[in-house]
């Protein structure tokens, strides 16, 4: 059978180091014009208004973070994401007396933990409009690093920037859905544990809730970055092909 080879078989050494440098060379000269913004604005992104790198990576977590809230603010949106269930908080692994066996049954943790993860969407309703404020006012240093950090970068520089403040507003949101709900089998678990009341457990879960927020907007930036394409965005079409 006959060996079609690669594209660079029989090129001479001369012929295939003349690819590479030119591989390098482009990588090279389109880091300088995202560095100057000279790239964003060249035709397909002139209309823009010449965004700047750090306008880039707003437009990138912007639509990130509205894929990943719309994703789990649907019906059993944490529960069904491939990246965003919570697990079981530790709180309620915590070892006690007789009434505390009921925490032992896996069927009893299994709806616990899914009643946990629908409960959790209403934490993520507090804290969409936080993130969105915070990318619409996000200041950058060094942006293009940023953009060529990889799949989550962006999500990771985001988080840190934040700190605890999703956490802080969506125990209070937790705590009422909670107490809402008045679900017999959250019920039942709190019961089980002494010492342990509703605000203790809207704070174990929102820890769990942030962790997971942040996975999902971490995966959907993977995403775009992956097909840009699909945001019909100029900007980030132009900005995420060419890295």
């Amino acid at each position: 059978m006959r060996n079609w080879g690669s594209a660079v078989d029989g090129m001479s050494e001369s012929a295939v180091g003349g690819l590479v440098s030119l591989a390098v060379s482009r990588r090279t000269v389109v880091a300088g014009l995202l560095a100057t913004g000279v790239l964003l604005s060249l035709p397909g992104c002139a209309t823009m208004g010449r965004p700047s790198t750090t306008d880039v990576i707003q437009r990138l977590l912007m639509l990130s973070s509205q894929r990943a809230f719309a994703r789990l603010t649907q019906p059993d949106g944490f529960w069904d994401s491939a990246v965003a269930r919570i697990d079981m908080p530790v709180l309620f692994g915590k070892s006690g007396g007789v009434a505390a066996k009921i925490l032992q049954s896996q069927i009893f943790r299994e709806k616990l933990q899914h009643r946990l993860n629908i409960i959790a969407e209403d934490g993520a309703r507090a804290a969409a409009p936080l993130v969105e404020r915070a990318v619409r006012g996000l200041t950058v240093s060094d942006a293009l690093a940023l953009l060529r950090g990889g799949n989550t970068a962006a999500t990771t520089f985001l988080r840190q920037s934040m700190g605890p403040s999703l956490v802080n507003a969506m125990i209070p949101e937790l705590g009422r859905a909670m107490t809402l709900a008045e679900d017999p089998i959250l019920s039942q678990a709190l019961k089980a544990l002494t010492g342990v009341n509703v605000t203790d457990a809207a704070h174990a879960l929102a820890l769990g809730a942030d962790n997971a927020i942040w996975y999902e907007i971490g995966a959907q930036e993977g995403e775009i970055r992956a097909n840009p394409q699909s945001t019909n965005d100029p900007v980030l079409i132009a900005a995420l092909k060419l890295l």
